[in-house]
């Protein structure tokens, strides 16, 4: 690893994370909003109000500039709401026809400009954060880089928004209807953030970019979502995510490419890739919405259906439990296998059979074989099965179920025999003993099912 030094590498990281911090308090916002579009309209946007405000003054630095790119950044909203509402058309279109529009014209704005001074367009649209940190001014005998100075303004700027308008913003996201009538300034509200998004955007040219702080706005907030529901949290948690992205990106930008024998890349660039690998991460190990645990969920699911189906299948091919004492089946010894649901040998049944009512592949089958002999519901001995006594009140309790599902579809619902089966069959994993005494009690405790078969009484 290379030597690392406070006034280039540390100024780096720290102008890093305050530009992803300002960027992701507000981004939360317009994430929740759905108005992420919004955020890349107008970090392109304010191009024009950028560069108006250098010819008017000459300076690159400055209110004048901020303050240009506000007003845009607002003009943006105005003129994309007044196309959705006046024009009648789509909001992502006007969005996308405003914000090409004013960038364009921000592009020809500061071409021209960049005609007599040095003005460059590929700063405003990836940034140069590795020269930015150079140009310092003291302060308290420390030189501090004026871009640290500017971004911590405008993290402070938007932290007095957000946290100071939070119930505002928090109801006004969720409800705008509720906020109107709870009195809360939508409209306002709706301005401001555009302009904290604005000023953000300028305040981070000089950093990640006019492109890449895009990244910035969506990435942590989307990231921190996938980890929690809370607001409050959120918010937390997207600055947290933000500024592990800045460090990570200029880390990355100075050693991974030495691995492969080239030099430092831009760590604006790989800020925005490490943003990238952070909500990589997130999507697919979040707790309950990465696809790890989504993934696991639906395989818990399907498992467990398949091994109630098990567990049923066993139960009516025993003669529906109908079997000798598991104490005395185990001294039994191994006699013939049991090839009807009459014939028995201490209820022990093939596996082969018990897979062919099933209809899945041999894996599946020994798979969840495995499964509900750990769970305690089945015995296995030389490649047979057994319900034990606690799997066969489950597996009674799921015919039961069954039974009286198709008793109450046939005699309520006036379904026909031909699809009886099947829909008790879907029915039957998720009924609980309330359920089914209910079901019991609605039909007046029928015996039988529509196929004239027992139906169970209930196992506790």
């Amino acid at each position: 690893m290379s030597e690392w030094t406070w006034e280039i590498d540390g100024w780096i990281v720290v102008c890093g994370a305050l530009c992803a911090a300002s960027a992701a308090l507000v981004g939360n916002f317009l994430v929740l909003r759905r108005m992420s579009l919004i955020g890349d309209a107008i970090s392109h946007a304010v191009l024009p109000g950028l560069a108006a405000a250098f010819l008017l003054t000459g300076q690159r630095q400055g209110v004048v500039m901020f303050l240009g790119a506000s007003a845009v950044g607002v003009l943006t909203v105005f003129l994309t709401e007044l196309a959705r509402r006046v024009g009648k058309v789509d909001e992502n279109a006007s969005i996308g026809v405003v914000f090409t529009f004013l960038f364009a014209l921000g592009l020809v704005m500061i071409v021209r400009a960049a005609d007599h001074v040095d003005l460059d367009p590929g700063c405003v649209l990836y940034g140069a954060l590795e020269t930015a940190v150079l140009n310092t001014v003291a302060v308290g005998g420390m030189e501090v880089p004026r871009i640290a100075l500017s971004l911590t303004a405008v993290l402070i700027t938007n932290g007095l928004f957000v946290f100071g308008c939070y119930r505002q913003l928090k109801v006004s996201t969720f409800d705008a209807h509720l906020a109107r009538s709870q009195g809360i300034p939508v409209t306002a509200l709706h301005y401001g953030l555009a302009a904290a998004v604005a000023v953000t955007a300028v305040a981070s040219f000089e950093s990640v970019g006019n492109i890449l702080v895009v990244a910035m706005f969506v990435v942590p907030p989307v990231a921190a979502w996938m980890f929690t529901d809370r607001l409050h949290v959120m918010v937390g948690l997207s600055l947290v995510l933000a500024v592990v992205s800045a460090v990570a990106g200029h880390w990355s930008a100075v050693e991974v490419p030495r691995w492969f024998g080239y030099g430092a890349t831009n760590t604006a660039g790989m800020m925005a890739v490490a943003a990238g690998a952070v909500l990589l991460v997130a999507i697919v190990c979040a707790p309950r919405k990465g696809a790890l645990a989504r993934g696991g969920r639906t395989l818990m699911v399907a498992l467990s259906i398949l091994g109630e189906d098990v567990l049923a299948a066993m139960y009516r091919l025993a003669g529906d439990g109908t079997c000798r004492d598991a104490d005395a089946d185990a001294d039994a010894g191994d006699g013939p296998r049991r090839r009807t649901d009459t014939e028995g040998d201490g209820g022990w049944l093939d596996a082969d059979l018990v897979r062919s009512h099933l209809a899945v592949s041999a894996f599946r089958a020994r798979c969840v074989v495995w499964w509900l002999e750990w769970k305690g519901l089945v015995a296995t001995r030389g490649g047979r099965l057994r319900l034990t006594e606690r799997g066969r009140k489950y597996a009674q309790n799921l015919v039961r179920a069954h039974r009286l599902w198709e008793q109450y579809l046939a005699s309520e619902a006036g379904l026909g025999p031909e699809v009886l089966h099947a829909e008790a069959e879907r029915l039957e994993h998720f009924t609980n003993r309330t359920l089914r005494e209910r079901l019991q009690s609605e039909m007046d405790s029928p015996a039988v099912d529509p196929h004239g078969k027992p139906i169970p009484p209930e196992a506790s």
